[in-house]
């Protein structure tokens, strides 16, 4: 009996004693110390895990932080409070968070633009795309099938006659709507730039007029009206450098096609008469 049943349950209970001791003498000989800055940052952190700080998560931006290889103001999903945070566990000034927002550059709406055909696989725009480059009658515009707004966390995208719509209170530009548009019509923009030239098109003017009327035509007229130098037209399309710009209105004032908006005309009508 003692051979059949005790000797082998005292015999495995003396390889898991074995096995438990050698467990606990890696442990200590092995143990890497884990900075508590970095756990205490990771709690901090919103744990979007979208990449727009320029790390792969919360966790790497964390240690990245305490290895002294990148500042506490990246969080751009959690903006200038968690900034103000992260730089109160390092013990160092807050730094300031440049308010960003996501911005789709095209207008073409249903009213602006025609489809080309109706497409019937997977409703996605990533999908349309291997199909001729999609449904709609200009091949750089928005697909309108939603990838965008089916990636973003915080509802801040959503279709409105047939173009990604942006809700700017809610937008956390975290960049997963960038990433996943498939004619790269997003981009990340700081608030404060109110003037944007919202088309994509490389085609010239002819072709563009003829695909959505809401299109930069190439025409130059902005870039004559600016006084800074700030717009030029660069490969059939109206391109702002955000260095120069000053935001006073005069491209937008002048672009034929509305392919220039202004998020806040009531300011730059003040501005313009004083």
């Amino acid at each position: 009996m003692f051979e059949t049943y005790i000797f082998p349950i005292l015999l495995f209970a003396a390889l898991g004693l074995v096995a438990a001791l050698l467990l606990t003498i890696a442990n200590h000989v092995f143990h890497v110390r884990v900075d508590a800055r970095i756990e205490a940052l990771d709690n901090a952190l919103p744990h979007a895990n979208c990449g727009a700080c320029g790390f792969a998560g919360c966790g790497e931006y964390a240690e990245a932080i305490v290895q002294k290889n990148a500042p506490t103001n990246l969080c751009k999903p959690g903006g200038s409070e968690v900034a103000a945070q992260l730089a109160g566990i390092m013990g160092t000034a807050a730094l300031a968070v440049e308010p960003e927002c996501a911005v789709v550059r095209c207008q073409g709406d249903c009213d602006a633009t025609r489809k080309q055909f109706d497409f019937g696989g997977i409703q996605s725009c990533q999908a349309a795309k291997r199909f001729y480059g999609g449904p709609g009658s200009c091949l750089y515009g928005c697909i309108g099938l939603g990838d965008c707004a089916n990636v973003c966390d915080r509802n801040a995208i959503c279709i409105v006659n047939g173009i990604a719509s942006v809700r700017t209170d809610l937008c956390g530009a975290c960049g997963q709507c960038v990433k996943v548009c498939p004619n790269q019509l997003i981009a990340l923009m700081p608030v404060r730039h109110t003037i944007q030239v919202r088309c994509s098109s490389h085609a010239n003017g002819k072709i563009t007029k003829s695909a959505c009327e809401n299109g930069c035509i190439g025409c130059k007229r902005c870039e004559k009206e600016c006084l800074h130098d700030a717009i030029h037209v660069e490969n059939f399309l109206a391109v702002i450098d955000p260095l120069k710009c000053t935001g006073c209105g005069a491209c937008w004032r002048v672009c034929p096609t509305v392919a220039i908006t202004c998020s806040n005309p009531d300011v730059i009508d003040v501005q313009s008469k004083e």
